[in-house]
C-alpha cells in the first residue's frame, strides 16, 4: 500500500460542551488542551497519523464557525483541504462531502476517518491497527470499523456484534460483523460483555474511497445525488457557495444508520489502545494519573488535603488547594469555576448550559 495513496479526515464540528467551564458551545472540548500537555484533543488527533499519512493527505470537516480555530490550531494543513459545513447534518453527510471531494483529486485514495475529540494512550498499538485495516481495505471492497474491547458495562457506547469464529483470510485480526447494537441499558451492557464478542463502537471507520462513495449510491441515494453534482467545481471559488446550498438539503443522519447498518462487506478490528470518547469528567478522570489517594490533578501548583477521589483541572491558576472533598469535580477557566460531585455531573452540565 503506497502511502501517498493514504488519506485522513477528522471530522471536527461537534459542539460538546460536557467539560464546562472549559469547553462551551463557541470553544468545544475538541479545541481545548483539556488533558493539560499542551496541544489540543484535535492536534493530539493529528499527531496520532503523523506517520500514516503526508500532511498533504489530511483533511478537516468542521462547522463554518470553527474555521479559524481550526487553522490556528493545524496550519500544516492545507487551507483548502479544511471543509466548511454551513449547518450541522451528522456524519452521513460529512462523510460523504469529504469523500467526493477527495474522490476529485484522488480516486484510488484510501482513508481513515476519525472523531476529533478522542483520546488513545498506546498510540503505537493504535498505529500498528490502523495501518493494518489500510493495508486490507487498499486490496478489498471492505468496510472496516475498530471496535474496543471493553472493560465495563458501559452504557454510553454503542456496541459492535462481531462474528469471532472465522477470521477472514487476508488478514486474522479482522472479522465480520453480525449487527451493530444501539446503547444498552446496564444490564443489557452486562450480558454484551459476557459473551466476549462484542466491542464498543469507536466510530473510526477505514474504507477504499470509491467503495465508500459507492455505498452511498447504493444505501443513501439522496445524500450521493448532492454531492456527485458537485463533482465539477470540487477546489474551484464555486465550491463553497455551492455547499452553502446544497448542504443543508441533506438528511440528518449518521453514517451508522445511513450505510454501516445496510452494508454487507463490513468487518471489525477488535483492538485495545488505551481509548476514550471523553464524554464525561469520569472517563477524564479514568484516563489520567492519580495520586495515592485516587486523586486526578490537571494543573501546575494543586495542593491536595484530606480530599480523596477527585478531578482537578485548574491550569490557568497560580496555586490551588482543596481540603476535605471526596468524589468531587473542581475546574476553572476564563473566570468561571465549577466545584460538584462527580455523580451529579450530567444535571450540573445542564444547568451550567443554560
Amino acid at each position: 500500500m503506497a502511502r501517498v495513496s493514504n488519506h485522513l479526515v477528522i471530522m471536527a464540528g461537534g459542539v460538546g460542551s460536557r467539560f464546562w467551564p472549559m469547553s462551551t458551545a463557541d470553544r468545544p472540548k475538541q479545541f481545548i488542551d483539556i488533558l493539560g500537555v499542551g496541544r489540543s484533543l484535535l492536534q493530539l488527533t493529528y499527531d496520532r497519523f503523523k506517520c500514516i499519512c503526508p500532511p498533504e493527505n489530511v483533511w478537516i470537516v468542521t462547522n463554518k464557525k470553527y474555521a479559524d480555530v481550526v487553522r490556528e490550531q493545524l496550519p500544516e494543513v492545507k487551507f483548502e483541504n479544511i471543509l466548511l459545513e454551513p449547518c450541522r447534518r451528522n456524519t452521513a453527510p460529512c462523510i460523504a462531502y469529504v469523500s467526493w471531494r477527495i474522490k476529485s483529486q484522488d480516486p484510488k485514495a484510501n482513508v481513515v476517518i476519525t472523531p476529533s475529540d478522542h483520546i488513545v494512550t498506546d498510540t503505537e498499538e493504535f498505529r500498528r491497527i490502523i495501518r493494518q485495516c489500510m493495508n486490507f481495505t487498499s486490496e478489498t471492497d471492505a468496510i472496516v470499523t475498530l471496535g474496543i474491547t471493553p472493560t465495563r458495562p458501559e452504557t454510553g457506547y454503542g456496541y459492535i456484534q462481531a462474528d469471532l469464529s472465522t477470521a477472514s483470510p487476508r488478514n486474522k485480526e479482522i472479522y465480520r460483523i453480525d449487527s451493530f447494537r444501539e446503547k444498552p441499558d446496564y444490564e443489557t451492557a452486562k450480558e454484551y460483555i459476557s459473551h466476549k464478542n462484542y466491542f464498543w463502537n469507536a466510530g473510526i471507520f477505514v474504507w477504499s474511497v470509491s467503495t465508500i462513495v459507492n455505498a452511498f449510491r447504493v444505501y443513501s441515494p439522496t445524500i450521493s445525488k448532492v454531492f456527485e453534482g458537485m463533482l465539477d467545481i470540487y477546489g474551484t471559488p464555486e465550491e463553497q457557495p455551492a455547499i452553502d446550498s446544497r448542504y443543508p438539503e441533506c438528511d440528518n443522519i449518521s453514517v451508522d444508520y445511513a450505510i454501516m447498518e445496510k452494508a454487507e462487506e463490513i468487518f471489525v478490528c477488535p483492538a485495545n489502545f488505551g481509548w476514550s470518547d471523553l464524554g464525561t469528567w469520569t472517563s477524564l478522570m479514568e484516563q489520567t494519573h492519580k495520586d495515592l489517594y485516587g486523586n486526578a490533578l490537571i494543573g501546575e501548583n494543586i495542593h491536595m488535603i484530606d480530599s480523596h477521589n477527585c478531578i482537578v483541572h485548574t491550569t490557568e491558576e497560580k496555586k490551588v488547594v482543596v481540603q476535605g472533598l471526596d468524589g468531587y469535580i473542581v475546574a476553572e477557566k476564563d473566570n468561571q469555576l465549577i466545584v460538584c460531585k462527580l455523580s451529579e455531573e450530567q444535571r450540573i452540565r445542564m444547568f451550567a448550559e443554560e
